[in-house]
């Protein structure tokens, strides 16, 4: 007798379902990238890849529980136990493995897309070894178009990019705050309030804060921008860097 998992005649009850989650994630991707453009329009580490991809996987995983019928090629598989919760136990796992590629320097944040994606991709994982295969090759399609093409979809839109600098004054000088946020409006910039962390060292200060971009084209390139500061009265040492915050 042969297996209904070897003739084409499963794959027909399985279109519709497929096809509802299609769409499932295509709704989740959008909401996503609309989500994610919120947060890189304000500088934050999470962009609009970031969470396409959580929210992708999230949509793929959530349902495919409503299916439970059509898993496994629609064929009654004994299952001591419930794949629920063995799908639980990936994603927590995979969190953890998302987690160790997060990586923090100072005020930069690095890693988080990667984290990202490793997790969507357990997402793809289940949905094979279900026997989604359709919805398992689209998500990953998608993940891969959002990957490659996702920091270009970003630059076609306005956007406010952050930068961490750090500075460094000569002994016994305290700058004005006021001038300093005056300094960098007038290059394009504005301090992101609460970003502050100041050192003294002997009677040397070290101020560290994050400059958010006021526009893309009116703001002053970061070489010209750390030369100008280099270049202002009392700051012994200036360093400035890209970063999320």
């Amino acid at each position: 007798m042969k297996l209904p998992f070897f003739e084409f005649a499963w794959l027909w009850p399985q279109l519709e379902p497929m096809g509802i989650i299609f769409l499932d994630i295509v709704i989740a991707l959008l909401l996503g990238l609309m989500v994610g453009y919120e947060r890189s329009y304000r500088g934050r580490a999470a962009g609009m890849r970031t969470y396409s991809f959580v929210c992708m996987a999230s949509c793929a995983m959530t349902a495919m529980m409503g299916y439970q019928g059509h898993w496994f090629a629609g064929m009654e598989v004994f299952a001591p136990g419930d794949p629920g919760r063995v799908i639980q136990g990936i994603i927590t796992g995979i969190g953890f493995l998302g987690a160790g590629v997060i990586m923090r320097d100072g005020l930069n944040i690095s890693g988080l897309t990667t984290a990202a994606s490793i997790w969507a991709v357990s997402a793809v994982g289940i949905l094979v070894g279900l026997g989604m295969y359709l919805p398992a090759f689209f998500l990953a399609m998608l993940l891969m178009i959002v990957m490659m093409w996702g920091n270009k979809i970003e630059v076609l839109f306005p956007t406010h990019y952050a930068v961490a600098v750090n500075l460094q004054f000569a002994k016994g000088i305290v700058p004005p705050e006021a001038e300093l946020r005056e300094l960098f409006i007038q290059h394009g910039y504005k301090i992101s309030r609460g970003s502050y962390s100041t050192v003294s060292r002997l009677g040397q200060y070290e101020w560290r804060f994050i400059v958010v971009s006021i526009g893309r084209n009116i703001s002053t390139p970061l070489i010209a921008l750390n030369q100008l500061l280099s270049a202002t009265d009392g700051v012994d040492a200036c360093h400035l860097s890209y970063s999320r915050n």
